[in-house]
C-alpha cells in the first residue's frame, strides 16, 4: 500500500525541482541548468533529480510539458468572438498573443533561445511550445476559412513573428523600428495596426 505522506512528499519535491528549473531557466538561461544548481535551488539532494526525472533530459521534458500547460492555460483566457470571419479571428489571436508574451518573461526568454541556441534541450522545449501554440490556433480558427488566393499559413507566420519581435524588443529597448512600446497606449496602437493589416489581408 502506498504511503500517502511519502506520496505527498514526493509530489512536493517534484514540484519544487520543476519550479526551480523553470526559475533558473528564466533568470539565467540553459547554462544554469545543471543538476547540482537545480537541486540547490530546490533545496533537495541532487539524487532526487535523477530518481524522479531520470536526470537533466527527463527534467527538460517535464519542463516542456509544464510550459505547454502554462501556455495553454494562458491562451485559453484570450477572448475569441464566435460569429466573426477568419480575419477577425486572426486579429484576436495576434492581440491575445501580444498580451500573453508581455505578461510572461519565461516565454519571452524561450523565444530568444529558440533562435539563438541550437542545443537539443532548447529544441525539445521549442517543440512543446509549438505544439501548444499550433493546437490553440487550429481550435481558434475552426469553422472559418481564409480568402482564396492568400497563403494564410505563411502570412500568419509572418504576423506572429512580427508580434514576437516587437514584444522582445520592447522588453530590452522599449521600442522597435522607431515605434515606442512602453505604455499600454503604445500597445493599443500596435493592436490597431494589427487590425489594419488583417483587414487589408483578409477583409
Amino acid at each position: 500500500m502506498t504511503d500517502p505522506i511519502r506520496s505527498r512528499d514526493r509530489d512536493a519535491t517534484e514540484a519544487a525541482i520543476l519550479q526551480a528549473a523553470l526559475t533558473l531557466l528564466a533568470e539565467q538561461g540553459f547554462a544554469a541548468l545543471g543538476v547540482n544548481a537545480i537541486a540547490r535551488a530546490a533545496g533537495c539532494d541532487k539524487q532526487l533529480v535523477y530518481r524522479y526525472f531520470g536526470g537533466r533530459e527527463g527534467l527538460v521534458d517535464a519542463m516542456g510539458a509544464a510550459l505547454a500547460r502554462r501556455m495553454t492555460e494562458r491562451l485559453a483566457r484570450v477572448p475569441l468572438p464566435a460569429a466573426v470571419g477568419y480575419g477577425e479571428r486572426v486579429r484576436h489571436l495576434l492581440c491575445g498573443w501580444v498580451e500573453v508574451l508581455r505578461d510572461d518573461p519565461l516565454l519571452r526568454s524561450l523565444l530568444v533561445w529558440e533562435i539563438s541556441d541550437p542545443a537539443p534541450e532548447v529544441r525539445r522545449l521549442s517543440e512543446a511550445r509549438g505544439r501548444a501554440m499550433g493546437l490553440w490556433v487550429m481550435q481558434a480558427l475552426a469553422g472559418t476559412r481564409a480568402p482564396e488566393g492568400v497563403d494564410a499559413p505563411v502570412v500568419n507566420a509572418l504576423l506572429i513573428g512580427a508580434v514576437q519581435q516587437m514584444v522582445l524588443a520592447a522588453a530590452t529597448a522599449g521600442r522597435f523600428s522607431g515605434v515606442e512600446l512602453q505604455a499600454d497606449a503604445d500597445w493599443e496602437r500596435v493592436k490597431r495596426g494589427l487590425m489594419e493589416v488583417t483587414t487589408a489581408l483578409y477583409g
